[in-house]
């Protein structure tokens, strides 16, 4: 497959093309998905000011139906019959209180007939032990009732009085003298049932819901069970929140509330945003349809164009660089006839004279450079390249700019000693640098992972030539073939050592890759000082170890042992004579 280096990906005219195509279409999309959003606020904001006229419509309403049961209640307090029973019930024959009783009963019932919200009305009278209900006519004097009124009217400052599951309107009348109990108390029960009835007419969706709460009490009333369920789970969260739309339990809700202060009631309508939404689903589905289209568009226009385009023209890019690393005998292939095609066929006719001239002038001059070349080129390892250039392209992606000089200077140095041909030794000290640079170039991928103890050149070592690349290709090893596998943490030690008569560097690593049997192979190899091997990581290791004996005598050369970290230990070891140890 053809590749091109990560950083020069944005320059190609492969991305410029499709990146045109996306500043055209983008904007398309993105007015779209503001469309259904605008849409979407549009009908929450108009859903929310309809419910809330409704809520103040109905809580008005409710107060004006108060108010009337209040002034009915009130006058039948004031009523001469009522009173002079509250007074005289002992001084009154059986045919006089059968009398007030007839006339009274009458005007409870036609006061309970007035509003579909009353559901009795009682007057407890405790004089004469008696309370009088308009459903039941005269009963046994209600202890009960009267203790749960009596002590809400004491309160005083509440129209709506709660007991149990519904709301009553009380009014007393006391005597002359302070302190007393009430004379007699009228109470006016309201019917739970009708008051659910009423908030179901503001609940105009199927999915909706509502309830009245009372802020005193934190009594609550809801208009439907689905309702009731909803407004336990949620009332608190309604209650202190400031935003218009909630998320309850599993489901987004649209919450609006009306509060009246006569009433001292709140009222509150749900509406899920799903039924919001859901006359939106058509153009919510089309909307989708255009992004998927959109980008099915996208892909088979960046597939055709990767086709027809990118790919021919990178394929002509790749073949002009390996014409440039001395490779003449390529050829490109086209079947159509096309630009590219011509472009391929002159490309073609080019390498052929070109070919023919070296083969005349510098065929000898060219492959011995191409020889040096391949040498020192094959000292680079082609997945460094790439895992540099990544991290590059990460770098740069962060906009890590002290990072990215820090490390475009380390990798060109790691670079520069690599391809210099100058000389086949080099001091020490300069090997070692080049080490450090390439385990700090490793620590940007692996900081996590893997840890490095790289011990410190001792002075007297430092001018000790060494072939170059000795040190270096034996680290790489130890990521490659062993640190980059391992699922705990990696640890790589380098350490210098130096007596009289031998100086050694030593890395170990603590991996699990190689058993005992495997090293002791590996160094059987090493003394054989093989011309092949059967992977890259033992040929690297003989290449070391025939180049150092070379230099500094069959004694002297690469040790393979178990380190004490428990992986593979390599001792590099120098034999000194006079005149190797200093420059």
């Amino acid at each position: 497959m053809l590749k091109l280096p990560v950083n020069s990906i944005r320059n190609t005219i492969f991305i410029r093309l499709v990146a045109t195509y996306l500043f055209v279409i983008l904007p398309l999309i993105i007015l779209g998905v503001y469309l259904y959003n605008w849409s979407y606020q549009y009908a929450s904001q108009e859903v929310s000011k309809n419910s809330q006229a409704q809520l103040s419509a109905y809580l008005d309403g409710l107060n004006r139906e108060i108010e009337w049961l209040e002034i009915q209640q009130y006058d039948i307090l004031q009523d001469e019959e009522l009173n002079k029973m509250v007074l005289t019930w002992d001084m009154m024959s059986t045919v006089e209180r059968k009398a007030s009783l007839h006339y009274l009963l009458p005007r409870l019932v036609s006061i309970k007939n007035s509003s579909v919200y009353i559901k009795d009305v009682f007057i407890h009278i405790r004089s004469i032990d008696k309370t009088i209900s308009a459903m039941t006519a005269m009963n046994a004097f209600d202890s009960r009732r009267y203790n749960h009124v009596f002590a809400g009217e004491a309160n005083g400052n509440q129209r709506l009085l709660q007991i149990d599951d519904t709301f009553h309107l009380v009014a007393a009348k006391y005597g002359a003298r302070k302190g007393e109990e009430p004379l007699l108390i009228v109470q006016i029960e309201l019917d739970a049932s009708k008051l659910r009835e009423s908030l179901m007419q503001i609940s105009v969706y199927p999915e909706s819901g509502a309830f009245i709460v009372s802020e005193p009490s934190g009594f609550a009333l809801a208009s439907h069970e689905e309702a009731d369920r909803f407004m336990k789970e949620a009332v608190q969260a309604i209650q202190h929140a400031n935003r218009q739309i909630l998320n309850i339990g599993t489901g987004r809700y649209l919450i609006d509330k009306a509060y009246s202060d006569k009433l001292d009631l709140s009222v509150f309508t749900y509406l899920p945003t799903e039924a919001v939404k859901r006359p939106l689903s058509k153009f919510y589905v089309w909307a989708w349809l255009f992004a998927g289209t959109t980008l099915l568009a996208i892909a088979i226009y960046a597939v055709s164009t990767y086709k027809l385009v990118h790919k021919p023209l990178l394929l002509l890019v790749q073949s002009f660089r390996k014409m440039e690393d001395g490779m003449f005998n390529i050829r490109i292939k086209h079947g159509q006839r096309d630009e590219f095609g011509y472009l391929y066929d002159r490309f073609n006719q080019m390498l052929i004279k070109l070919q023919h001239l070296i083969d005349q002038d510098f065929r000898h001059k060219l492959m011995m450079q191409r020889a040096e070349l391949k040498q020192l080129q094959s000292q680079i390892n082609p997945h460094f390249l790439y895992n540099s250039f990544f991290i590059l392209s990460s770098l740069a992606k962060t906009g890590d700019v002290t990072q990215i000089e820090l490390f475009t200077n380390m990798l060109g140095e790691y670079f520069r000693f690599i391809t210099r041909n100058d000389a086949d030794n080099v001091p020490l000290l300069e090997e070692t640098r080049h080490s450090r640079i390439y385990t700090e170039i490793q620590k940007l991928r692996f900081s996590r992972r893997i840890r490095v103890e790289f011990g410190e050149l001792p002075k007297e070592m430092e001018a000790i030539k060494v072939p170059r690349l000795i040190i270096q290709p034996i680290i790489e090893n130890a990521y490659e073939h062993s640190l980059e596998k391992m699922q705990d943490e990696g640890l790589l030690r380098v350490s210098f050592h130096l007596d009289d008569q031998e100086a050694s560097i030593v890395i170990e690593e603590n991996g699990n890759g190689l058993t005992d049997n495997d090293i002791e192979m590996l160094n059987k190899r090493l003394e054989r000082t093989a011309e092949s091997a059967e992977s890259p990581e033992v040929t690297g290791l003989i290449n070391i170890h025939r180049r150092i004996a070379l230099t500094y005598g069959e004694s002297s050369g690469l040790v393979l042992s178990r380190s004490p970290l428990n992986g593979l230990r390599v001792q590099i070891r120098i034999r000194l004579t006079e005149g190797n140890e200093h420059v």
